[in-house]
């Protein structure tokens, strides 16, 4: 069982950066995937970002390329997302997720463990 809590959410202007973090519990971090969806209002949860166990892969929604940047710790059992040049599109709430099989997937429905959410606000 893994539980996952985000943090660092909040109000930011356009253009400021925000980092998240997502604690996790459980001696098995390290054997996890992790990534972090976002969903907005009115809209579906979609993928952000991911990392694999060994932090050697990395995966990108073409939204966040280049702005955006997922990190993990596993001493800490922590994953982080850098946010950079954030836009008000980029408004939503974030969620970190994880995953016991190998491999980064887009698909929501193949992560096992959910946080519960931290709102990210991009003034304009």
């Amino acid at each position: 069982q893994v539980q996952l809590v985000e943090s660092g959410g909040g109000l930011v202007q356009a253009g400021g950066p925000l980092r998240l973090s997502c604690a996790a519990s459980g001696r098995t971090f390290s054997s996890y995937v992790m990534g972090w969806f976002r969903q907005a209002p009115g809209k579906e949860r979609e993928f952000v970002a991911g990392i694999s166990w060994n932090v050697y892969s990395t995966y990108y929604a073409d939204s966040v390329k280049g702005r955006f940047t997922i990190s993990r710790d596993n001493a800490k059992n922590t994953v982080y997302l850098q946010m950079n040049s954030l836009k008000p599109e980029d408004t939503a709430v974030y969620y970190c997720a994880a995953k016991f099989e190998r491999g980064i997937t887009t698909q929501s429905g193949r992560y096992d463990y959910w946080g519960q959410g931290t709102q990210v606000t991009v003034s304009s």
